[in-house]
């Protein structure tokens, strides 16, 4: 699976690795609902940090279609509340 986090790059993803990362979606999406500012940060750093330890990056030059997008690590609460706004940054 090939995701992209938003101004960085792309990373090739084993499909395993998406159960890990839905939980950690959940707890960004809990935090948006919440309108809580520490827990979203948290949990956006938590979610993209774990996608860039199982993920392997791609090189620069290499464009795949993006099966997921990833917030950028300075996204707002608002800006990933509109990502949200389709069920989730992970189907599942």
């Amino acid at each position: 699976m090939i995701i992209r986090i938003m101004g960085e790059g792309q990373l090739k993803l084993e499909n395993s690795a998406v159960d890990e990362l839905n939980k950690l979606d959940s707890d960004l999406e809990k935090a948006v609902e919440a309108n809580d500012a520490a827990g979203f940060s948290s949990s956006l750093h938590a979610l993209l940090a774990k996608a860039r330890a199982v993920g392997v990056e791609l090189p620069p030059d290499t464009i795949e279609p993006s099966e997921l997008i990833l917030p950028r690590e300075d996204a707002t609460i608002d800006e990933v509340r509109d990502l949200l706004a389709d069920g989730g940054l992970i189907p599942g």
